[in-house]
Parts: structure tokens; C-alpha cells; sequence
């Protein structure tokens, strides 16, 4: 669901996994004319990827507000994300905690091992199963997001390197 919001709506998506996705999943809900205005309720109508046309152009069009609001009030989504990874980071500097690599480790070998079963033996794949593979799909993205970076935070790091 996230993925596909991103390609839809790139800051909403970013700003629905963060510290904002309250506020995104309102103008988003506002836009589908969900009643309830929360980030559940906005993963389950954006879930299953058939969405209408027009209901990509109410998106599109909450993406628009959105960037408006973020505008007005001094809002970085996009920095907000970076800080919440770097926060964690610098918490694994400090405490030395072996559970990020522990539970790392479990996530990748889940994942792995899910495709892995899927590729080594003929079965039909049930709905909980493409979702825990969902899942872990996008946990995998946050982990090596945590220990190797992410683009985003690197292109950032060139951008003030050019600035100095």
C-alpha cells in the first residue's frame, strides 16, 4: 500500500510512514470521503491496489494540500524521516544494544527464506503469506535503510558537502 502511494503520491507516502502520517492519512481520507480520518482506515482503502482513476486524482490532489500545509508550516517531511533514522543510529552508537542486529537478522532471513520456500516448492501462495512477504518486504527496505543508509540521506550529505 505504501509503495504504491509513493508512486502516486510521494510526499503523502513518505509522511504516512512517519511522525505526519496522522495529518496524511486525514487529507487523504478527506479526499477518498472515508469517515474515519486515521491511517488504518487509509491503509484499508488503499489496499489491494484497485483504485480508480478518480480516486488517483483525489489522491494526487491531497498530495497538492498537503505540500501546501507542509509549506506553511515549516514542515521537512523528507528531514523529519532522515532525523527518525539518524536518531536510532546514534542510539545504536551509544548503547551498543545487539537486538537491531538481532531482530535485522530475523527480518532478512524471514524474507530470504520466504522467497526462497516460494521459488523451491510449487504452492500456491495464500493471502496471509503475500502479506507477512509484504511486510517483511518493506522491513527489509528499513533495515538496510538503518545500516547502510538510504539514498536520499546520501544525496543529502553530497548536497552540504557542495554547499561548504
Amino acid at each position: 500500500m505504501n509503495d504504491l502511494l509513493k508512486t502516486i503520491a510521494p510526499l503523502l507516502g513518505t509522511a504516512l510512514g512517519g511522525p505526519l502520517g496522522g495529518a496524511a492519512a486525514a487529507f487523504i481520507a478527506d479526499k477518498l470521503g472515508l469517515e474515519s480520518k486515521d491511517v488504518k482506515a487509509v491503509g484499508e482503502a488503499l489496499s489491494g491496489n484497485k483504485l480508480q482513476p478518480d480516486q488517483i486524482t483525489q489522491i494526487k490532489l491531497a498530495e497538492i494540500e498537503f505540500e501546501k500545509f507542509c509549506k506553511q508550516n515549516a514542515i521537512d517531511v523528507a528531514k523529519l524521516d532522515f532525523d527518525n533514522t539518524k536518531d536510532a543510529r546514534d542510539m545504536q552508537k551509544t548503547t551498543r544494544s545487539y537486538f537491531p542486529a538481532i531482530l535485522s537478522t530475523g527480518i532478512v532471513v524471514g524474507f530470504f527464506g520466504i522467497l526462497a520456500s516460494m521459488l523451491v516448492f510449487e504452492y500456491k501462495p495464500t493471502e496471509p503469506l503475500l502479506i507477512m512477504l509484504g511486510a517483511l518486504g518493506a522491513a527489509f527496505g528499513a533495515v538496510v535503510n538503518f545500516w547502510l543508509g538510504s539514498s536520499n540521506g546520501s544525496q543529502r550529505k553530497d548536497q552540504m558537502l557542495l554547499d561548504k
